[in-house]
């Protein structure tokens, strides 16, 4: 079968030199032409190398042709990183576009290759004002397929090296922010049998999952956003519902990380179809909202999250949520290379039977330290989600925990000196506050947004506590209710 269709024309790699500003000393013609030769030419030959070796590859395999290509990209990222220290005025940015449109155009030849198409694409249809249109054939990848470049390999290495905002987050997560990264990466190790089989079988990369729980909660379960995003991946309860995470027997599914991996993949999927598998984009609608991303690209024109007239008109909170995420996947993946030592711990899977009743945090106690430097009641409010770590399961209540610990539960924590301390700490009562408090209304208030805010009231509960009527359930600004004390 035919691949001529890999021979595309080149893109035209922009000059270096920008337009001269009023009262800014700028270089003369023949600077200009000389930045052009010796940044935008050697490029240019860089990719026209990387496709011909490319397609001599299709036409017969060696092992010359992946040197070649290697070599090819480590000329055309030369040129950016010149450029980079050359002149004010030169724009490594068109030098950049060309190297990710390579990247996007291997793995849409190793995607086809895999699907081994029928027909090829004709250099009609796949043209887009003289650039490489790949629009069409991206947008159809399969889902399993955008994994070739996205976040592993040579070639992300060195945008990252080239990207100020990623290489500033990969300074936090190994400095002042080193101790959440390692909290991160032990919370995520017991919870990984839970989590990663679903991005596994979407063929998203588990580095992509750790990043985002580093950057979301740190793993820990039960976190909650000033925002009301909740769970080990921080979902608000509309895009919560969205994707099927309810409340179950009063339980919400938020908090289940099972389940809300399971949610997180199907958004991530929608995401990725809608934008075209752009990562960064992806994250930003994540983290800033599906519907704010897609109106900066229709309003823009751009199509890449570090363009200014994007980055610059995303929260601040997003800003720093891509690559911080893409620096805390990158850390997943290469450790070593900056001095990063994730430990190694036995995170193996099982359970117990109670053989008496036990509350997840007498557990706690009875469990120690044994094999964890903090303690072992994180894991078990993780592994138990569902379960309300101060109320006291029944005996045959089953109870989830590493492997290891079953004996220390066999040991210390149906009988003896362990057990008995456990009982005795947690059956000390707590001075009772009062049941209920004051709570003044204010402007914008409704019983809804006040059910939100106490979390643990519905509206029907606070409507009848101050004898609101439905089905309107007027209030009136600095209206007093008194409202549950949670």
């Amino acid at each position: 079968m035919s691949r001529s269709w890999i021979l595309l024309p080149l893109l035209l790699l922009a000059a270096c030199a920008t337009a001269p500003d009023e009262g800014i000393d700028v270089p003369d013609a023949l600077d200009v032409e000389r930045q052009h030769e010796q940044y935008a030419a050697p490029a240019g030959e860089a990719q026209a190398e990387y496709l011909a070796a490319m397609q001599a590859g299709l036409e017969g395999y060696d092992s010359t042709v992946e040197v070649r290509m290697e070599a090819a990209l480590a000329q055309l990222r030369d040129a950016a990183t010149e450029c980079l220290g050359a002149q004010p005025q030169c724009d490594p940015r068109p030098i950049l576009d060309a190297y990710e449109s390579l990247l996007r155009l291997q793995a849409q030849q190793l995607l086809v290759q895999a699907r081994d198409l029928a027909e090829p694409v004709s250099d009609e249809s796949d043209m887009i004002d003289g650039e490489l249109g790949l629009s069409t054939i991206i947008t159809d990848l399969p889902e399993a397929g955008r994994t070739i470049n996205l976040l592993n390999g040579a070639e992300l290495r060195d945008l990252i090296e080239l990207n100020g905002p990623v290489k500033a987050a990969l300074e936090d997560w190994l400095s002042w922010m080193r101790p959440n990264l390692m909290e991160a990466w032990e919370n995520y190790q017991f919870m990984r049998h839970l989590m990663w089989p679903h991005y596994e079988q979407a063929g998203l990369p588990e580095a992509l999952l750790f990043g985002i729980l580093a950057k979301e909660s740190g793993g820990k379960v039960h976190a909650v956003s000033r925002a009301g995003a909740g769970g080990p991946l921080q979902f608000m309860p509309g895009t919560g519902r969205r994707y099927g995470l309810a409340i179950v027997d009063g339980f919400d599914q938020r908090f289940d990380p099972e389940a809300a991996t399971r949610a997180n993949v199907a958004y991530l999927n929608d995401q990725f179809r809608l934008l075209n598998n752009n990562l960064e984009l992806v994250l930003a609608a994540y983290n800033g909202g599906e519907n704010r991303v897609r109106r900066l690209l229709q309003s823009t024109g751009k199509t890449r999250i570090w363009d200014d007239e994007i980055y610059w008109a995303l929260p601040r909170e997003t800003r720093e949520y891509v690559p911080m995420v893409l620096a805390a996947a990158w850390l997943f993946m290469h450790p070593e290379e900056y001095r990063l030592e994730f430990p190694e711990v036995d995170t193996r899977p099982a359970s117990v039977v109670l053989q008496r009743e036990a509350a997840l945090s007498e557990l706690a106690v009875c469990l120690g330290q044994s094999g964890s430097r903090a303690g072992w009641f994180r894991v078990l409010r993780n592994l138990n989600a569902s379960m309300n770590p101060s109320e006291r399961q029944p005996p045959g209540t089953t109870v989830a925990l590493p492997a290891k610990l079953v004996s220390v539960y066999e040991q210390d924590c149906v009988e003896g000196p362990y057990q008995a301390l456990a009982a005795s700490l947690h059956s000390s009562k707590r001075p009772a506050g009062p049941q209920l408090r004051p709570y003044v209304v204010q402007r914008g208030d409704t019983l809804s947004s006040i059910a939100r805010t106490v979390r643990c009231a519905n509206v029907r509960q606070i409507a009848d506590l101050n004898n609101v009527t439905p089905p309107r359930y007027m209030l009136r600004v600095g209206q007093r209710l008194q409202i549950p004390n949670c």
